[in-house]
């Protein structure tokens, strides 16, 4: 499984961890991804998606 949501493309976020002397190392944040059967093309297939993409209603779940 791929850290990206399928919808939007959000993946992971890179950065640093400053300590008070200003060292520096790598950090990484992922989204907070699911996975939801969703409605495609008419059909219901599994998908990951982030939960932002799942609360603005971008995923049509299956009735």
């Amino acid at each position: 499984m791929s850290r990206v949501c399928e919808i939007c493309g959000k993946g992971r976020l890179v950065g640093y961890n400053v300590s008070h002397a200003h060292n520096k190392t790598k950090k990484v944040s992922l989204p907070n991804l699911q996975k939801v059967r969703a409605v495609i093309d008419g059909r219901t297939k599994r998908i990951t998606v982030c939960t932002r993409c799942i609360r603005s209603g971008k995923v049509q779940k299956p009735a």
